[in-house]
């Protein structure tokens, strides 16, 4: 499910968090469903339960997660709030292609970027 890229320049917990946003925002992990444990994700991926914890902490304050107590951490059952994140997200992206427009990259170029990054996602 997830895999983490040491080619990488981005912190460990920020690759879990994005990739676990990415999965919660396309569906690919259903409402209520239960997350997989701090402690197993962890010897799963051979990294230490603070990363995993600090990449949950983060999902939670996204709220794409939220804990419950002795049970573990669960996709956030409100679809609307995820769909407003998810256009969050999309405006953010405007964003910052705006930003690059106006520093000269042109359009060619931010699409070959946008490629780049669907492609490192896929492979």
């Amino acid at each position: 499910m997830i895999v983490i890229d040491y080619q990488d320049r981005r912190p460990l917990y920020e690759q879990i968090t994005d990739k676990f946003k990415n999965l919660i925002l396309q569906g690919a992990l259903e409402p209520e469903s239960r997350m997989p444990s701090v402690r197993q994700l962890a010897v799963d991926l051979s990294i230490n339960p603070n990363t995993i914890q600090r990449a949950y902490a983060q999902l939670e304050q996204m709220g794409l997660i939220y804990p419950v107590k002795g049970r573990g951490n669960f996709v956030c059952p409100n679809e609307k709030l995820i769909r407003r994140k998810m256009a969050q997200y999309r405006a953010e992206l405007k964003e910052e292609m705006i930003r690059g427009a106006q520093r000269g990259i042109s359009q060619d170029e931010m699409n070959a970027m946008i490629r780049e990054v669907f492609e490192d996602r896929r492979g």
